[in-house]
This record gives structure tokens, sequence and C-alpha cells, in this order.
């Protein structure tokens, strides 16, 4: 079985304590809420609980994945940390998925239930779909990819399939191989646009829903990551999208990208400046209009593309 480790000082790694071992160990149930009272511990779901300092130095990703550990401690029967609830176990994003139910897959073939904020599936679990992570079993990139297509929308499967293709968790034909064994499993009529719109080109959750927001809007597909060359054929640039037949390219504005550019030394007003440079020198060398789109852009798709559309049709007349 594959194995992958969480470093020993993430706070995903954090103690959880049940009751029924704090029961054993001397505590009571009154002593058990004091140390909740006092801020000492958080009760994380019903009979177990963590430190509070490693509960708020987690975000909300990273709670789900101790709340999976707790329900998988707790568990009566052997279980797989599975669909939405191992992403953060394997660094996938968890944009626009919910996380108010932790999923977990069952091994001794029976069929699942829920109860109290956990989804228990059944299903057949194949060679290489399991890896252990810090003594968990967590189902492997491949499945938890196409498992979430199952419980999540298409523009949110996208960023999951693209950011583990991008990293290389994942391959292409992977995915294709063990999707044709699971053609049978209920909610997969998004699977397929879902693999089809996934590319490993992309870089971010960003780049993954404005190239969503192209196919739902109905525009013209770009070519993602284009390469800019100059007078000499040598690649100068990289571009998010571009329309070449079009002449328009376009450039995903987020946070992240902003802070992966600034180097030691700069503030975010000098990479913000060189940036400009960088679409002046692109804009001179291709004739090319530029877009630039934003998180807020991205929450208001109809404008967005009508904007988008205006671009492309005027470069085209």
């Amino acid at each position: 079985m594959t194995r992958m480790m969480i470093p020993m000082t993430d706070p995903r790694r954090g103690r959880i304590m049940l009751r029924k071992q704090l029961i054993a160990d001397g505590y009571t149930d009154r002593a058990i809420a004091n140390r909740v009272k006092g801020g000492d511990w958080v009760k994380i779901r019903h009979g177990a609980y963590t430190e509070s300092a490693t509960w708020n130095a987690l975000d909300r990703a990273g709670r789900h994945a101790l709340v999976a550990r707790a329900v998988v401690a707790q568990s009566r029967t052997k279980v797989v940390v599975s669909h939405a609830s191992g992403l953060p176990l394997i660094g996938a994003p968890t944009w626009g998925i919910n996380l108010d139910l932790v999923h977990v897959t069952r091994l001794d073939g029976k069929g699942g239930r829920s109860e109290a904020g956990v989804s228990q599936h059944s299903g057949a679990i194949l060679k290489g779909d399991v890896l252990e992570c810090d003594g968990l079993m967590v189902m492997s990139p491949t499945r938890q990819a196409l498992e979430v297509t199952t419980v999540a929308d298409v523009e949110a499967s996208i960023c999951v399939i693209s950011h583990l293709l991008h990293e290389g968790k994942t391959t292409m034909e992977q995915l294709r191989a063990r999707y044709e064994s699971m053609q049978q499993w209920p909610e997969t009529l998004r699977t397929d646009l879902a693999l089809r719109l996934s590319d490993p080109r992309f870089e971010s959750i960003g780049e993954c829903r404005s190239y969503y927001l192209c196919f739902h809007e109905g525009l013209p597909m770009p070519i993602p990551q284009y390469e800019i060359r100059d007078e000499t054929g040598r690649v100068v640039a990289r571009v998010d999208f571009a329309w070449p037949a079009l002449g328009v390219f376009l450039e995903f504005d987020g946070k992240v990208k902003y802070e992966k550019l600034l180097k030691e030394g700069q503030r975010a007003s000098d990479v913000v400046v060189a940036e400009k440079k960088r679409e002046s020198m692109i804009c001179r060398l291709t004739g090319w209009r530029c877009i630039r789109i934003t998180w807020a852009d991205l929450a208001d798709p109809v404008r967005t593309a009508a904007m988008i559309r205006r671009a492309l049709s005027a470069r085209a007349a």
C-alpha cells in the first residue's frame, strides 16, 4: 500500500481525544465539560475532542480532516476516508465543496448509510485505490478525483482534478482507466464532462474557474498557458489563456498569483508595476488585446462572459 506523510508539526495531526478513552483515564463527563468550557479543549463531534490550540490553527479543510480522523477512530467497522473528505489529506483544494458531511467507504462490502454527520459509501475497492496517510486509510488521488464528481458540481470537480493532474498525483490515462470500472456508480453523470474540461496546465483555482466560465457561458474555448515568443522565436512569457486567431489573451488576477510573483524585498506595488510592463511587452510583440479578470468577475459569470464576448467580437471584426 502506498504511504503518504503529513509533517509532524502539521495541526492536522493534532491529538484526538475520545470520550471512552478519557473516561478510562479517570476523567468524568463533568471534568471533560469543564475543559471545554474553560477553552482548553474543543468538542469536534459527539464523543471526540481536540485541543483548542490545534483547532484554532486549522482552516476549514484542515478541521474537516481532523473530524474525519475522529470518525475513523470511532467507527465500528473498517473504513477508508473517501470522496471530498480525503482531499485535505492529499493536499487537494476544497473550493466550492460541501464539507458538512464526512465521507467514508466501508471495507466490509455492506451497504452504506448516513448518520450524525457521516456519509458511508459502499463499492468495489480495487488494487491501488487506497493509500495510507499517517495511519489512516485514504482513497488514492485517482479515485478521489473521480469520487468528488459524485458529490460536487462540475466547476468544483475541475478544480480538484486539474490540481491533482498539475501536481502529478494522477494522470488522465489513470483517471480514464479507473472511470471505465465505475460506470454503474450512482451520480456519475457529471464525471465525463469534468474529466473533459480538466487540464494539467491550469495552475490555480482561478484559472480552472475561468476556463469553466468560458465553457458554461458558450464562449470560444481558449488555449491555456499559451507561450509568447519574441522576434527570434524565444519564449519570453506565458499567458493564462489565449485566443490566437482572435488576437486576445486573458489573465486571471488573484492574490495567490501576485504572492507567487513577489520576490524578497519587493512590495505588492512592485509586482503590479512589473506585471503591467509584462502585459505591455506581450501586447507589443503580438498586437493582441489583454483581458484581466478577478475573483469578483468570476462571481458574476454572465456579466463577465458578456465583457469577454465583446472583446473577442471587436478583434474579430
